[in-house]
């Protein structure tokens, strides 16, 4: 099965920068070594095109991106500092997420190893997200006839803001998103199904209310793919969470998507979003967990391959 990977698209950080960045490398190369992600591709992806892009954001505000006309407002909801390596990777990261789709279509489980970036509107950046890579993927799939409707299970801990005033009115995306409901983004804006959970909430709180909460929303959607955003953030040692999952409770909540949207006979599409974790070790875990998992209940086997650019699908 095909993970598509980007950690070689790295930002210039500042030393003291929060975002940890190392994260992406070190998740491909524990997949890369384990016994169970030896069997799949690891793919870098392609970049995604203006047309791609331009079905979700505006036309001056990629314009600006690119030029990196961006004030000082502009960067401090965005939270990295302006370089071409930062619109370079988020070209890339949105181009995994729509080749991972394209993947899952085929094999029923695919993953961009970054991406979730749920935080970007349309005009925007917000909270380390420049472009919406779940919704650029579901319209270019969509574009691209492959599919009609895709529905969007976004777990990672924060609301996916972006991704909810994206498709407001899209019939055709069904947004779903479970969060911490004091947590950041401060002013929410409204999923097609949002559950907020208090503070504190841990395994038991959590993975009930998930469980009560799926069969309605794959019902509602009525998807041809789904696009999943497995955050790590959940974690109870995660410095920007507000919740106290244990991996344990974590691993049991990726379990219940893939049981659900196997059942269902739906294709997933899995992207990382948010870990920030002190001890990146702990984030690699979670992640690691996630794609393992994955793998097993869809069923990917072969030998690795790393493929360049130009030969990505």
């Amino acid at each position: 099965m095909k993970l598509f990977y980007t950690d070689q698209f790295v930002l210039p950080l500042p030393e003291t920068h929060q975002f940890p960045m190392q994260k992406y490398a070190r998740l491909r190369e524990r997949i890369a070594r384990s016994d169970w992600g030896c069997g799949q591709e690891l793919l870098v992806p392609p970049a995604a095109s203006d047309v791609e892009i331009l079905r979700v954001h505006d036309a001056d505000y990629l314009t600006r991106v690119v030029k990196g006309d961006l004030d000082r407002d502009d960067l401090k909801r965005l939270g990295f500092p302006w370089s071409p390596e930062l619109i370079e990777r988020s070209r890339r990261s949105s181009g995994a997420t729509l080749a991972a789709g394209r993947a899952a279509l085929f094999d029923g489980f695919a993953a961009n190893l970054a991406g979730g970036t749920h935080h970007a509107f349309r005009d925007r950046a917000e909270g380390y997200c420049i472009f919406n890579d779940t919704v650029i993927a579901a319209r270019g799939l969509q574009a691209e006839g492959l599919i009609r409707r895709a529905v969007v299970i976004d777990l990672d801990v924060h609301q996916g803001n972006g991704t909810a005033a994206l498709v407001r009115g899209d019939s055709s995306i069904f947004a779903f998103s479970m969060h911490s409901a004091r947590n950041y983004p401060f002013e929410k804006e409204t999923s097609d199904l949002d559950v907020a959970l208090d503070d504190g909430a841990g395994d038991t709180e959590y993975l009930a209310s998930l469980k009560k909460t799926l069969p309605t929303v794959l019902q509602a959607a009525r998807a041809d793919i789904a696009f999943y955003l497995a955050g790590a953030d959940p974690y109870a040692g995660d410095r920007l969470g507000r919740l106290s999952l244990s991996k344990a409770g974590l691993s049991e909540r990726d379990r219940m998507v893939f049981a659900a949207c196997q059942e269902a006979e739906l294709p997933v599409a899995v992207s990382m979003a948010g870990g920030y974790c002190p001890r990146i070790e702990d984030i690699v875990d979670i992640h690691a967990e996630t794609i393992r998992l994955g793998l097993m209940h869809f069923g990917g086997r072969s030998t690795i391959i790393t493929v360049q650019p130009s030969e990505a699908v």
